[in-house]
């Protein structure tokens, strides 16, 4: 919903004027804003009504309306929603699976995604020692041929042993 207003819309009784080159005419009436628009052929828009006295612009209002979606269109699109995506181990994980589940986490990080480590452990697997648990998950985090740093250290969990890696800052 566009909240902008244009020529008599606006409500301020002076407003700070910007020309359609960017010249700055100062401090006016509203009046005499709105007839400087009118000879231009232009309209006068209220840029940023928050400031005082607000600052209004004249120019074409289709033209501002494009200049404003081109914003928002570029905001958008370099904005980039990180998810945390998963990769579960056994301790029992043939090397081929080991090295398959290695190179998707490797993609995710280039994606810039979060992604969480996961040694799954059952039965009897829950009860060996630590230790040796972390090396199984460690040797698994050294086949990732990505940069990455640890998000959270390795921690027991519910399931088993769990970790959390994100890509390397760029140096």
């Amino acid at each position: 919903m566009d909240t902008t207003r244009i020529n008599r819309q606006i409500r301020a009784e002076e407003v700070r004027v910007v020309g359609p080159e960017g010249e700055n005419f100062g401090v006016l009436p509203l009046a005499e804003a709105l007839s400087r628009a009118e000879e231009a052929g232009l309209d006068l828009i209220e840029i940023s009504p928050n400031a005082v006295p607000p600052v209004a612009k004249i120019m074409e209002y289709g033209k501002f309306q494009y200049e404003q979606e081109k914003k928002r269109r570029e905001i958008k699109s370099k904005s980039h929603a990180t998810e945390t995506k998963s990769v579960q181990v056994k301790i029992g994980t043939g090397e081929n699976d080991l090295q398959l589940k290695a190179k998707r986490a490797a993609e995710w990080l280039r994606e810039g995604h979060r992604v969480k480590v996961d040694l799954f452990l059952w039965g009897r697997y829950k009860y060996m020692e630590f230790d040796f648990l972390k090396e199984r998950l460690e040797r698994f985090l050294k086949l990732i041929p990505e940069e990455y740093r640890m998000g959270d250290s390795i921690q027991k969990s519910p399931k088993g042993l769990t970790t959390v890696i994100e890509r390397a800052a760029k140096k």
